[in-house]
C-alpha cells in the first residue's frame, strides 16, 4: 500500500509498512481517506532532523496550540515489527509519551540525528519518491491531501 503525500512545494509518494506497523498504517490510512490532514500546516520543522504536521490545531480557524492537538483518541505504538530504523525519508509516529499517538507524525531528513527514535516511535512507512520535498519543507508550509493508493 502506497501513500502520496501532497504539500505546497510537491508530492512525495510514500511506501507504507503495512505488515511492519498494521495498526499504525490502518490508522493513517483512515484519517487519509476522511480528509483529516487536508489544509495541515507542518507545525514542526527542524534542520537535518524532522518535519512534523497532523496536528488539527494547525488547520485555518482552530484555535489551539500547535502540535498539542489529535484526532481525540491514541493509539499503541508497534515497536517489534521490522524496519522500525529512522532513516531518511522514514514516517514515524509522534506521540507525547508510549502509546499517546494519534494523527501527528514525522518524516526524518536524515539518519545524523534520529537513532534514540529507533525503538521509542513507530516507523510506518518510508518517502520513495520527491523524498527532497522533505528538505524543502518550512514551518507553516501546508499539507494538501493524502491520496492512498491500495
Amino acid at each position: 500500500m502506497e501513500a502520496i503525500i501532497n504539500t505546497n512545494k510537491g508530492s512525495m509518494k510514500v511506501s507504507l509498512y503495512t505488515e511492519d506497523a498494521p495498526n499504525t498504517v490502518a490508522n493513517f490510512v483512515k484519517l487519509a481517506k476522511e480528509g483529516y490532514y487536508n489544509g495541515l500546516k507542518w507545525h514542526r520543522v527542524i534542520p537535518n532532523f524532522v518535519i512534523q504536521g497532523g496536528c488539527p490545531n494547525t488547520k485555518e480557524g482552530e484555535t489551539g496550540m500547535p502540535g498539542t492537538g489529535g484526532p481525540g483518541y491514541k493509539i499503541d505504538c508497534e515497536l517489534s515489527g521490522g524496519n522500525q530504523y529512522h532513516d531518511r525519508g522514514v514516517l514515524s509516529m509522534a506521540h507525547a509519551g508510549r502509546n499517546t499517538g494519534g494523527s501527528q507524525f514525522f518524516v526524518c531528513h536524515s539518519r545524523d540525528n534520529t537513532s534514540h527514535l529507533d525503538g521509542n516511535h513507530t516507523c510506518f512507512g518510508k518517502v520513495t519518491e520527491g523524498v527532497d520535498i522533505v528538505d524543502d519543507i518550512r514551518q507553516g508550509d501546508s499539507i494538501d491531501s493524502i491520496e492512498i493508493i491500495d
